[in-house]
């Protein structure tokens, strides 16, 4: 297989756990000569570009560093707009591959020529409390749709992306503040009929290790979703994301959860749940008295 594949790697302080990432990049059976990293730092605060330039120096991938503190879209839009791979693979900070995990995101995309995004499996990566009831969320849903279509965008850290199909739709939104920018572009691109999945390729994820840290998480992707409902109300129902919503979700996340780990945590799923969603809806209120999206047409 002779693919180019470009790492995207949109980091913004990320010192704790950028070190352990980077090192399962390194790490991969698929050809180094194949890939491409490219890193936008946000003006990181902390170590997080010492870290990262350390292991460049000393790796053997090509790699382009670029810095931009507007936000997520405007950065993974210059991934975008610098890629030379066929594909691009998101690799956020607090993430670590499989050793082959590249290879079969690359090779599943190559026998499947009408899929736009594909988006890996989540291993069981128990943190605290909170972390691992975010974990378990995802487990689930990988447990749900491992080598199956998906109605919709699958988490985008992890996934990748058909390069073509993204510049057909003329990339990520630059506009959107908070977050948001991984939904709308994954909705222009099934309105062009790319499809959607979820591979086997496994790879772990740190989560919020706090209540805190996860409200503020859940508080920023509300901000930017008031922005996809006043630009198209069909790309990020809202009914989907008030709190009984969540705590239904998290309920029916819970049986599966707990059959396939056997961990009684499960059952505390609604209430994360109900949570999330809660601090999703209260982002979204502050958004719009803030006014941000109302003057989209």
């Amino acid at each position: 297989m002779k693919v180019l594949v470009t790492i995207g790697l949109c980091v913004k302080n990320e010192e704790v756990d950028i070190g352990v990432a980077v090192d399962s990049l390194y790490k991969q059976d698929y050809p180094h000569h194949l890939m491409e990293l490219i890193v936008v730092d946000g003006e990181s605060k902390d170590r997080t570009m010492e870290i990262i330039k350390n292991a460049l120096y000393t790796g053997d991938i090509d790699y382009k560093i670029f810095s931009d503190n507007k936000g997520l879209g405007p950065a993974r839009q210059i991934v975008v707009n610098n890629a030379k791979g066929d594909y691009i693979i998101w690799l956020d900070g607090d993430l670590k591959f499989s050793r082959d995990y590249v290879r079969k995101q690359v090779e599943f995309m190559e026998m499947n020529p009408t899929a736009g995004i594909a988006g890996g499996e989540y291993g069981f990566c128990p943190g605290s409390l909170v972390a691992t009831l975010e974990n378990l969320a995802y487990v689930v849903d990988s447990y749900n749709w491992k080598n199956k279509e998906l109605p919709r965008l699958p988490p985008t850290e992890g996934s990748i992306f058909r390069v073509c199909a993204v510049r057909q739709v003329t990339g990520f939104d630059d506009q959107i503040k908070g977050a948001g920018e991984d939904i709308e572009v994954a909705y222009k691109l099934k309105k062009k009929g790319w499809l959607f999945y979820m591979t086997n390729a496994l790879f772990c994820e740190t989560c919020e290790q706090t209540w805190k840290d996860l409200w503020d998480q859940y508080f920023w992707w509300g901000f930017g979703g008031h922005y996809l409902f006043h630009k198209d109300r069909r790309i990020n129902p809202v009914y989907e994301m008030v709190p009984p919503a969540g705590f239904y979700a998290g309920l029916m996340r819970s049986f599966i959860s707990y059959r396939i780990t056997r961990r009684k945590i499960s059952f505390l799923m609604p209430i994360h749940g109900a949570f999330k969603r809660t601090a999703w809806f209260f982002g979204f209120i502050k958004s719009h008295l803030a006014g941000y999206g109302h003057n989209i047409h």
